[in-house]
């Protein structure tokens, strides 16, 4: 019998996995896809090699501007994608690595949880005293717009490519959306991308929004927001990507008569990742709530360590948020109009690239720092960046925001100089008032 079973493979469930066998269980892993999950093979690192290769092309078509002569410049996209697909196996190995070293168990094969502690994987049965779900998601499918190979594709089938589309309409103005529009607007792409809300990434600050969408329009991006799907003509593109959320694998995963219950699609869970069955947990986007690697990660850990190490409730009220276009934008924190709907007196500061030595170095002075605090206590409460390396300095501030910092206490540390982590210095600067 093993102490625990934990079903998928990737954030959650492989960090589960491991901390568990560190804890000293008995492991077993089980994965009917490849090891790694959706971020590995079809998101996050795949997303972000594509990523890479659109900034260093465009980089390198303005070099001029760094007294650097680069003539014939042209993109092999069969090279980025063969380089896409040895990084992910090289990650994977580093992941079978750490598995086999702790001696988890990898078990190949779709899962069924037949009772509180009997897992069938295809014709075996497995016993564990605990059980970890962690299947993750995958993309959403509109009723009205269905994936169609090689025109209608999914934010994973879009991955698989064999060359740059000439056209691209993409439905869904999200970070995945806006991200895939920086990468092949970047490659040469005639890029449209419509959003049916207001505005594009609407789950970000409003001044982010509208300057992702203004520098959308300069690079050449067609946006439409407030969008109909119906008044678009798909055949006009040569390729339609569909990125409208994601879609929760919990389907027919256990027997019905066992208490775990679901709720739109996602498995509920209490506050220590617990399902209505007291030996089985879940984690990462199948519990549904903010749908990212690094959110996954912490609670896969969480839910072995609540499993064979102390309880301790899932802490969510300091995550932060990136999106890889160029510029990147990152998040953590309240945002304005959030801070403003929970009753919170604030007050805001913006610094603006365009006055950092650093990014005018590097030629990315596009964006701002945004900070929000408390304005009686100066305590923050969150921040928003569009600009170079967003995703790098939001780390800073969300460990600020974490520890209960202050803006004098931002401004009070020395920043090192030139850099571009000096805007949050200015940014809390402007903010304190000191």
């Amino acid at each position: 019998m093993f102490n625990l079973v934990v079903i998928g493979s990737g954030w959650a469930g492989y960090n589960a996995a491991l901390r568990a066998s560190e804890l000293g269980a008995r492991v077993a892993l089980v994965e009917k896809d490849e090891i790694g999950g959706t971020c590995l093979n079809r998101g996050c690192i795949p997303t972000k090699t594509l990523v890479n290769s659109a900034r260093l092309f465009k980089e390198i078509k303005h070099y001029n501007d760094f007294g650097i002569e680069v003539k014939d410049c042209s993109v092999d996209f069969t090279k980025v994608q063969v380089r896409r697909k040895q990084i992910i196996s090289d990650l994977q190995k580093g992941i079978l690595f750490q598995l086999n070293r702790q001696k988890v168990e990898i078990i190949k094969g779709k899962a069924r949880i037949v009772s509180s502690r009997i897992v069938e994987v295809d014709s075996r049965v497995i016993e564990a005293k605990f059980i970890i779900i962690a299947t993750g998601s995958g993309p959403a499918e509109l009723s009205s717009l269905p994936f169609k190979p090689n025109h209608i594709l999914s934010s994973s089938e879009i991955l698989e490519l064999d060359s740059i589309p000439k056209s691209l309409l993409i439905v869904g103005g999200g970070a995945i959306g806006c991200e895939f529009a920086s990468i092949f607007s970047a490659l040469g792409s005639g890029v449209a991308i419509i959003e049916a809300l207001e505005r594009l990434l609407p789950a970000e600050d409003e001044e982010i929004s509208k300057k992702i969408e203004m520098v959308f329009k300069k690079n050449g991006i067609k946006v439409t927001t407030k969008a109909k799907i119906e008044d678009f003509n798909l055949q006009q593109f040569e390729k339609v990507l569909v990125c409208v959320g994601r879609a929760l694998n919990t389907e027919g995963l256990w027997d019905e008569k066992m208490p775990i219950k679901r709720e739109r699609g996602r498995i509920v869970v209490n506050e220590f990742l617990k399902t209505g069955v007291d030996n089985i947990y879940a984690a990462g986007d199948c519990i549904g709530g903010k749908l990212l690697a690094h959110v996954a990660s912490y609670e896969g850990t969480l839910a072995a360590e609540n499993i064979f190490g102390k309880k301790q409730a899932a802490d969510y009220s300091v995550i932060p948020s990136c999106t890889f276009t160029n510029p990147e934008i990152a998040s953590v924190g309240l945002s304005e109009k959030a801070a403003v709907a929970a009753g919170k007196k604030i007050k805001t500061a913006k610094f603006s690239f365009l006055a950092s030595g650093m990014a005018r170095i590097l030629e990315e002075s596009d964006g701002f720092i945004k900070l929000i605090a408390d304005e009686t206590t100066d305590d923050l409460l969150g921040a928003a960046i569009i600009g170079p390396k967003a995703t790098e300095l939001i780390s800073s501030l969300t460990l600020a925001i974490r520890n209960k910092l202050k803006s004098r206490d931002v401004y009070g540390t020395i920043f090192a100089h030139p850099s571009l982590s000096e805007g949050i210095f200015e940014a809390a600067k402007n903010l304190s008032g000191l």
